[in-house]
C-alpha cells in the first residue's frame, strides 16, 4: 500500500503551520480531529519536538495515516486514533490543543453541532481550537472559486456545504470558546483561532 497523497495539504502544511507556530511553539498535546493522510502532523512535528500530535480519523483512513507515522519514526507524531465526532466518548486526558482542517465543510451540519459540542470535552482551561477551511461571510462566499467548490461539494453528497463564519462561531459561544483570531490564509481559506474560557 501507497502512503496516501493530498496535493492540497503539501500546498498548505508550511502556511498553517506559521499560524500555529505561536501557540504550539512551547508544546503540549495537540489532537487533530479528521487527519486524512497525516500529512499536516508529518510536517509540523519536525518542527516543534516538544508537541505530541495526535492523529484521529474514521476507520477508513487509519492505514494510510499509520504509513504516514511509520515511515517519520518521529515520538511526537502519534499513530491515529479511530474517532468520529458524531458519538465519540473522550476518555484520555484533556489536550492543549484541537485542530481540524477541512472538515466542517464535509460533515453534515449535524455532525458539524456534535464537534463543537465535542470540544470542551476534550480541551483544557486555555486550550485552543483550530479550525482550518473555506467559510462564507454574512452568507457570501469570499470567492468565485468558492462558490464553485460549494456546488461541486453538493454534487459529492448533499449534506455537504461551505459553512457560515458567524453560524460556525455562533457554536463556538454557546460552548463557551473565545474567537481569538480570523486568519486569511492561501486559497481562499481561513484559519480559526478559539480559546477555552476560563470558569
Amino acid at each position: 500500500m501507497n502512503k496516501p497523497y493530498s496535493q492540497a495539504s503539501e500546498n498548505n502544511k508550511e502556511p498553517i503551520r506559521q499560524i500555529l507556530a505561536p501557540y504550539i511553539k512551547e508544546g503540549g498535546i495537540l489532537l487533530e480531529i479528521g487527519s486524512g493522510t497525516g500529512q499536516h502532523g508529518e510536517h509540523i512535528t519536525q518542527h516543534y519536538p516538544d508537541l505530541a500530535w495526535q492523529t484521529s480519523d474514521q476507520t477508513a483512513y487509519l492505514d494510510g495515516i499509520n504509513l504516514w507515522v511509520a515511515d517519520a519514526q518521529r515520538d511526537n507524531f502519534k499513530a491515529p486514533l479511530e474517532l468520529e465526532v458524531s458519538t465519540a466518548k473522550w476518555t484520555h486526558e484533556k489536550v492543549d490543543f484541537l485542530y481540524s482542517a477541512n472538515t466542517a465543510h464535509i460533515m453534515s451540519w449535524e455532525e458539524v453541532e456534535k464537534f463543537f459540542e465535542f470540544v470542551p470535552n476534550v480541551l483544557k482551561e486555555g486550550g485552543y481550537f483550530f479550525l482550518y477551511g473555506p467559510f462564507n461571510y454574512q452568507g457570501q462566499f469570499t470567492s468565485e472559486s468558492n462558490a464553485r467548490f460549494n456546488d461541486w461539494l453538493k454534487e459529492q453528497a448533499p449534506h455537504r456545504a461551505i459553512r457560515d463564519f458567524e453560524t460556525v462561531n455562533k457554536l463556538a459561544c454557546e460552548q463557551e470558546l473565545e474567537l481569538i483570531a480570523d486568519n486569511p490564509m492561501p486559497a481562499n481559506n481561513r484559519l480559526l483561532v478559539w480559546r477555552v474560557s476560563a470558569k
